[in-house]
């Protein structure tokens, strides 16, 4: 674990950095937090006034180097790397609690990890399968496990996954991916309910407050290093079922991320979110 950028009060003329809804000094994780979607969620959480711990998996360099960056960009929030295995439980419950023991504690959880291993069923071996669904959705809800435990004895939090469009409409040789991302669906909206259903067994009803929810968000076709290698005229293609008629930003998906984990959205529970260009329509 690294640490950059220790909280300090603000200066005459030093205004703090504006977002989407109240995050002000709030602690928040993003898992695959240093790139692409994630990386752009850790900004606009940051931005909105967060503190930040990003998670990582590969690449310590690169995720030093975000960091660092981060803490330049927004002085005063403390912005934390956390290098784990989302595909292995126990290092889920260890990133999590390292979160903790730095940051005092945990309000918003994103499950943002995720990874492909495109194959057709004909050809996807056991191993293709196991390992996505082990990060994509086992890595999820072992954080959230961990993350509600410590959420519960609060009252309060945010717990959001990013699922995929692939996870509603299927695709050819990824039958992993969108059994991963669909399961993120039935996760949410469970653990949604299970949340209010232990701060009422607890005599904490959630009321008027902050409260504690979980919701999804499913990014359409965005542009990211995910889709970097697909060649041109199959982007194309995309493009053209795509009703706006582009493919999405990870900024777009981390405004919308960054709503949910506000005060403001205290109202909105088990919900998933579809930032897709209408491609759902």
């Amino acid at each position: 674990m690294s640490t950059i950028g220790q909280p300090q009060p603000e200066g005459p003329g030093q205004a703090r950095p504006q977002g989407l809804g109240k995050v002000n000094d709030r602690v928040a994780l993003v898992t695959g937090g240093t790139r692409g979607i994630g990386a752009a969620i850790c900004h606009q959480l940051a931005a909105g006034g967060a503190d930040v711990a990003a998670g990582y998996w590969r690449g310590q360099e690169g995720a030093e180097k975000f960091a660092a960056s981060m803490a330049a960009e927004y002085p005063g929030r403390r912005i934390t790397v956390h290098h784990g295995n989302i595909g292995e439980a126990s290092d889920c419950r260890r990133v999590l609690n390292e979160v903790i023991d730095q940051h005092g504690r945990l309000d918003v959880l994103v499950n943002n990890a995720g990874i492909t291993i495109d194959r057709t069923v004909a050809k996807m071996t056991d191993e293709d399968w196991q390992k996505v669904i082990a990060v994509n959705l086992s890595g999820a809800f072992f954080m959230a496990q961990a993350a509600l435990e410590h959420m519960l004895e609060r009252g309060t939090g945010r717990i959001i996954s990013v699922s995929s469009v692939i996870g509603e409409t299927g695709s050819i040789g990824q039958v992993n991916y969108a059994a991963s991302k669909s399961g993120l669906f039935g996760l949410t909206k469970s653990l949604a309910k299970e949340a209010v259903f232990q701060l009422n067994r607890a005599q904490r009803p959630p009321g008027d407050g902050m409260g504690l929810t979980v919701n999804a968000v499913t990014p359409g076709f965005i542009a990211t290093d995910m889709l970097a290698t697909i060649p041109d005229k199959v982007l194309d293609r995309i493009r053209g079922q795509i009703p706006v008629g582009r493919l999405g930003t990870p900024e777009e998906i981390a405004r919308v991320v960054c709503f949910l984990a506000a005060d403001e959205s205290a109202y909105i529970t088990g919900q998933i979110w579809a930032v897709n260009g209408g491609l759902d329509m």
